[in-house]
């Protein structure tokens, strides 16, 4: 290995962390990692696309030394620090390893879904003002074939073969290794990009020490867990929640099991193998994922903790779960956040008490976080007559990437409008009723619609309202295995609401959704509208 040299620029920070110590420096957290657990193993259910023959065991030191030859590779192509690598390319733990690696010297990563359309990427990208831009063959031969690319981007990397005006990573191998560059806290260290679901997506942009905001709380919660228990995700790799789980469960030294396939029977056989004792993915997949508790190897009953973001979960799944695990007191998490200020609200279950959780009850704010529910004349919020909910949170990103208006818009004296909304109840918990793009005046939260029907049917495997042509609530179903749906026991199930449309029967692949699995409602209801549902 050759030697580091050092690069320290106006403005940066000295020390492992920097001067200022409420700073979280993805590019650092692989390395601090290893030099306390360094054999601890990460198993991948994927190759590396960046770093083809790599395998797939890794360890914590192994981890640590590719996040720091991928630097070196990227200094070597010409990214410098404070500039913009964009990173779009099919879902692979080598985005983590690619993030970490601009982070390191100094760049912003920014991490564009895989599920972006060639239009939608190409905004964004002209949106950066000449990124670089890392990217695959097929992303190349695919969305954005039809793009100029050498207008918008300063230039391109691929982890593919080598391309006209584009430079392999692989031909960079070798480079020499560099000193960590430390930007001031609160420059940018990180974007990401909100779902999209109600247009555009917003390019959010974290800070070292919003990042931090983040993590501290977080990192509370996690001394509560005294045994390093395995650790099996399967998260968006252009989320910034993988960010911050892997800032957790490495200094930790927990075996990680990172999922790149959902499948079910896929991951029953991972889990199998693997024995997680910790386990975090987005809702959807954990629906996706109850029958692995009627497989006769029993691939949950090592699992202690199921940890769940994003979006609540629907009890019946967490219920069926929650009894798959054979350990003596399994708890279930749920944490209520948004891209924009990680995890704002939490709760646990356990087996006696999953019986009784409500869909819609997101617990109480995490430390440092502030609630309040905006409603008009300042009277109480409650279920009748629910509230903006605002939030005040020290892990808040601090804009919108060329957008400042828009992000202006949504903070009122320093309270982030989350855009749902919803009322506290007597003890103090959080209550989330819908978005607010996603109210049908007719129902009083479609969630909890949504909770009620899914109990009350186990054979469906989804049911999303969304508003139709006259905005009367359009029950959109889809069932186990796609079995058609039993009429007489959805009009015993639904009788409580004579307002509901007819269902509309869909696979559950048919959803369009975002790159964590939440259901594009809004898309949803401009298809069903445009087949004259």
């Amino acid at each position: 290995m050759n030697a580091h040299h050092n690069s320290h620029d106006n403005g940066h920070d000295n020390g492992p962390h920097g001067s200022h110590r409420n700073a979280l420096r993805l590019g650092l957290v692989p390395e601090q990692a290893a030099a306390r657990h360094g054999d601890v193993t990460i198993t991948l259910d994927h190759d590396l696309d960046a770093l083809p023959g790599t395998g797939r065991h890794l360890t914590y030191a192994g981890l640590a030394a590719h996040v720091d030859d991928l630097a070196a590779r990227l200094w070597a192509a010409g990214v410098r620090s404070t500039e913009h690598l964009a990173v779009h390319k099919a879902a692979n733990f080598d985005t983590y390893l690619l993030a970490c690696a601009a982070a390191r010297i100094g760049a912003v990563p920014v991490l564009l879904s895989p599920e972006l359309d060639g239009a939608t990427a190409g905004a964004l990208l002209r949106r950066l003002d000449r990124p670089h831009l890392l990217t695959d063959d097929d992303k190349l031969r695919t969305c954005l074939a039809p793009l100029s690319l050498p207008d918008i981007a300063a230039g391109v990397l691929t982890t593919g073969p080598a391309r006209p005006g584009c430079t392999p990573l692989a031909a960079l191998a070798g480079a020499p290794r560099r000193a960590p560059v430390l930007l001031h806290p609160d420059r940018p260290a990180l974007m990401t990009h909100t779902s999209g679901t109600t247009g555009l997506p917003k390019l959010v942009v974290h800070t070292a020490a919003s990042l931090y905001g983040r993590y501290a709380p977080q990192r509370r919660l996690a001394a509560l867990i005294r045994k390093p228990e395995t650790y099996a995700a399967h998260l968006s790799p252009v989320h910034s929640r993988m960010y911050l789980a892997l800032a957790v469960a490495l200094p930790k030294g927990m075996p990680l099991v990172i999922v790149g396939d959902p499948g079910p029977a896929h991951v029953a056989d991972l889990f199998a193998r693997t024995r997680p004792g910790f386990v975090e993915t987005h809702p959807n997949s954990f629906m996706a994922w109850e029958d692995l508790a009627d497989d006769p190897r029993r691939p949950l009953a090592s699992v202690r903790y199921f940890s769940s973001t994003f979006d609540a979960l629907h009890p019946p799944t967490m219920r069926r779960l929650l009894r798959a695990s054979r350990r003596r007191a399994p708890l279930f998490f749920q944490f209520y956040g948004q891209s924009e200020c990680g995890p704002l609200t939490g709760r646990w279950y356990t087996r006696r008490t999953a019986h009784r959780a409500d869909g819609r009850c997101l617990g109480r704010p995490l430390p440092g976080v502030r609630v309040r529910l905006a409603t008009p004349g300042g009277r109480r919020a409650t279920r009748e007559r629910p509230g903006a909910i605002e939030v005040r949170a020290a892990g808040r990103a601090t804009g919108y990437h060329a957008e400042a208006e828009r992000f202006a818009h949504q903070l009122h004296d320093g309270w982030w409008r989350t855009g749902d909304v919803g009322y506290r109840t007597r003890s103090g918990c959080l209550h989330l009723l819908d978005r607010e793009v996603d109210v049908i005046p007719q129902i009083g939260s479609t969630l909890d619609v949504e909770d009620r029907l899914m109990d009350r049917l186990p054979e469906l495997a989804e049911v999303v309202l969304v508003p139709g042509p006259c905005r009367e609530p359009v029950p959109v179903v889809c069932t186990r295995g796609d079995a058609p749906l039993d009429h007489a026991r959805w009009t015993a199930a639904t009788a409580d609401w004579p307002q509901l449309a007819r269902p509309v029967q869909l696979p559950l692949s048919a959803l369009p959704r975002t790159a964590t699995m939440k259901v594009r409602r809004l898309e949803l209801a401009r298809s069903l509208g445009s087949a004259g549902a």
